[in-house]
């Protein structure tokens, strides 16, 4: 009979390798996936994952996994400061459209002017329109103690409508021919984000890089970061110590905010270029996945985000080359946070064979 026995403490060495783990598995159960499909197991998990960093065209990939990663990171720090404080913030998509709206439309109501402020007032502005839309469920659970899950999942069908009627209507070109879709912000200077678009570096990379320092700052040298764990780990120890719980939601789900409608912003004035119907990529679903892979830590969760661009850049490849479908690399995705969920079970309870009892 096979039982468990909660630990006194969570395992430290599990914590590190339970990541792990799930990876191997996701490769293993991939790879069966994969053989089911008609495809050879090993010659598509290499691809995947081997030929973007290592194959004679790396020089090309290796750039666009940091383009693919810094969204994923952005939006997965802020997440990270929510869910380790108890506050599961499921609709940073919806955060991560709105940001993008907000950003390119300052952009575009200066075309075709060209100043140095520009692009600054467009990053302000899908960081505040990313703030308000995540603290609309902030708030709603402040006052009213709704689900915070429910409605930020519930904005995200909402975002998507709004960003529908911006390609087709306010912020649609009107040299476009009726199309749908805004101008090209690649071709404005003053609004996109690249820093150098041969070398696949932009201004959201540089973001996620500043993010990763700022929120290991945050969580493990300043008295926020201890009120975030305590509120996490213990909500009635937490307001004994003085903690707003209130006040907490509404800053966590801000920063969350904010973050995803900054990589809302880089992304549309950089890879993507315009708004258009089917800008959003779902960054803001995966980036959950990224953030419990890298155990809600930022160094952990630039690291998650590498390997979460990597499916990415190596699915396509796989794709391309050896006409995988595509649902086949999102079920490949969820694979990582199903086994991560999975064996997370051996960080708190260890795992024991008894034999059966005879009545």
């Amino acid at each position: 009979m096979i039982t468990l026995d909660k630990r006194p403490q969570p395992s430290r060495l599990w914590t590190i390798a339970t990541p792990l783990l799930a990876v191997v598995l996701t490769m293993v159960c991939g790879g069966l996936l994969f053989a089911a499909l008609g495809k050879n197991p090993v010659v598509t998990i290499r691809t995947i994952f081997l030929d973007p960093l290592f194959s004679e065209f790396a020089w090309y990939y290796r750039p666009q996994l940091l383009i693919k990663g810094a969204p994923l990171v952005l939006i997965a720090i802020g997440l990270s400061f929510g869910f380790r404080a108890g506050i599961w913030n499921i609709g940073a998509e919806g955060q991560y459209i709105v940001g993008a709206i907000c950003g390119a439309a300052v952009g575009l109501a200066f075309y075709p002017v060209e100043s140095a402020l520009i692009f600054p007032l467009m990053v302000l502005a899908a960081a505040l329109g990313g703030i308000a839309w995540g603290m609309i469920p902030g708030v709603l659970r402040v006052k009213f103690g709704t689900n915070e899950i429910l409605v930020s999942l519930m904005l995200v069908y909402v975002a998507e409508q709004l960003l529908a009627a911006m390609a087709l209507g306010r912020l649609r070109n009107p040299q476009g021919m009726g199309f749908p879709g805004s101008r090209n912000l690649a071709q404005y200077p003053s609004a996109t984000s690249w820093i150098n678009e041969s070398a696949g570096m932009h201004w959201g990379i540089v973001a996620a890089f500043i993010a990763v320092i700022f929120a290991y700052i945050a969580l493990s040298r300043h008295i926020f970061g201890f009120q975030v764990r305590l509120s996490g780990q213990s909500p009635r120890a937490a307001r004994f110590a003085g903690v707003n719980p209130g006040l907490l939601v509404l800053v966590c789900m801000g920063i969350s905010g904010g973050l995803a409608g900054l990589a809302g912003l880089f992304e549309v004035a950089g890879p993507a270029g315009q708004i258009s119907i089917d800008f959003n990529a779902g960054y803001g679903f995966t980036a959950i996945i990224v953030a419990f892979l890298g155990r809600l830590h930022p160094v952990g969760i630039l690291l998650a985000g590498g390997l979460m661009a990597l499916t990415y850049i190596g699915g396509e490849i796989a794709q391309s080359n050896l006409g995988l479908p595509g649902a086949a690399i999102q079920l490949l995705q969820g694979m990582l946070l199903f086994f991560l969920l999975a064996v997370d079970l051996l960080t708190n309870y260890r795992v024991r064979l008894r034999k059966s009892e005879v009545a």
